[in-house]
């Protein structure tokens, strides 16, 4: 019987020559990410465990990222508490508005194929892009983390999702993963992973992915994969002969396996007030909106900038439009690309790479029977504003054309990098 790739890259790090779902094991762990809003807490319950030195401060990465630029008085605190932290433990790796964790996470290559990194973050699937076991974990788990270097899971078992094809010009990764929620529902993968493959997925940039496995986390994923090929090496920083035992076996027990033809997606949206209320564009196509927001570590990447840039060259927006680079490095390259200069002529407002509106701070955030449509990962009530904001998720294509209408409207085209 063969090995998912979850499965895989469980028993490469514990050396169990066989693990199977339901299983308990202990694993090393490879990376931890903390963000702003949790380093008090980590610290509060390192210090309640009786420990007093980090298990590898090289392994530790802290990123200033939900808080920044400060929007209230009191996250002064999470930076003094952060700081002083890093600063007696030894930790180098500190990134402030460097960008969103999850971006900086694999973009730094702190999280690479085969590895197994746990963060403060529900949104840590985010590296399974690049075949590398995320998840998110609470403060206390990871106040054991920094003191042991160890993790007990359960070992997942595995959804596949096929997607054979070549995708249509307006469709986006954005349309594929709500479409796959919006089957599964939001508790359909609870305690899974997520296994995505097919001719497809093969073509997508490594950027596509991880707004697939960002998401994966919506429909309860433990985590979202995909098998490292020769885009994820060059991104990452390996070699692919060193990788290439990550992929799920043609003879792997699955509990599900979810099929698509691309050429059968269209593009899609999230409607208020669930992740899984999934509808197609063309079923809401003219509902009126105050405000796009196009961002977030689920799509604020370069072709994602591009999108925008290319549906807004020598346009106007009709409604207020954010524009949140994911880092600091895809804001340098789309100021370099020209994207920025089209998007500000559009009337866009671009503010400092970070999480921004997704989380409902730094500016942005709304009012009473407003609507937004978002490229962000939740449309929970509250999330932006008042629990009387609607809001809708979908691709940069959508929200981009969106922007000159004022109102939801069907993307005709999308960048393919």
């Amino acid at each position: 019987m063969g090995s998912t790739l979850i499965e895989k890259i469980i028993q490469h790090n514990t050396g169990i020559e066989k693990v199977t779902p339901g299983q308990i094991v202990t694993v090393d762990v490879d990376r931890v990410m903390i963000h702003d809003i949790f380093i008090p807490f980590a610290v509060d319950k390192f210090r309640e465990m009786g420990f007093t030195k980090i298990w590898d401060p090289d392994k530790v990465v802290l990123i200033y990222d939900h808080m920044v630029p400060a929007a209230k008085v009191e996250d002064s605190r999470h930076f003094r508490i952060g700081d002083a932290f890093a600063a007696e433990q030894g930790m180098t790796h500190v990134h402030r508005t460097d960008g969103i964790c999850h971006q900086l996470m694999t973009e730094m290559r702190y999280a690479k194929p085969g590895d197994i990194v746990f963060g403060t973050d529900s949104h840590t699937t985010t590296y399974g892009s690049v075949g590398c076991f995320s998840t998110g974990i609470g403060y206390t788990e990871m106040a054991g983390i920094l003191g042991t270097g160890k993790l007990w899971i359960r070992v997942p078992e595995t959804i596949k999702v096929v997607i054979e094809g070549k995708l249509p010009a307006n469709v986006m990764s954005k349309d594929i993963i709500l479409r796959i929620l919006g089957d599964l529902r939001a508790d359909g993968a609870t305690y899974k992973s997520l296994e995505f493959t097919g001719s497809a997925v093969e073509e997508m940039s490594v950027a596509s992915r991880t707004t697939m496995s960002n998401m994966a986390v919506e429909c309860g994923a433990k985590c979202g994969l995909f098998a490292p090929d020769e885009k994820t090496c060059e991104y990452s920083g390996v070699r692919m002969e060193d990788v290439s035992w990550l992929y799920g076996d043609e003879d792997a027990v699955y509990s599900r396996t979810l099929t698509y033809k691309a050429e059968d997606l269209v593009p899609v949206c999230a409607c208020p007030s669930q992740v899984d209320n999934i509808k197609n564009i063309a079923e809401v196509e003219g509902t009126k909106i105050d405000q796009v927001f196009i961002g977030s570590c689920t799509n604020g990447r370069l072709e994602d900038l591009a999108t925008a840039a290319k549906i807004l060259d020598g346009k106007k927006v009709a409604v207020r439009t954010i524009i949140t680079p994911a880092s600091r490095q895809i804001y340098l390259d789309a100021v370099k690309a020209g994207y920025m200069a089209i998007l500000a002529k559009a009337g866009c407002i671009i503010t400092t790479p970070g999480c921004g509106l997704c989380c409902g701070r730094s500016g942005g955030i709304m009012t009473d029977g407003e609507r937004v449509l978002a490229t962000n990962n939740r449309n929970f009530l509250g999330r932006m504003g008042t629990n009387k904001v609607q809001i809708y998720l979908g691709s940069p294509a959508s929200a981009a054309t969106s922007a000159v209408t004022g109102r939801i409207t069907m993307p005709e085209d999308a960048v393919r990098l």
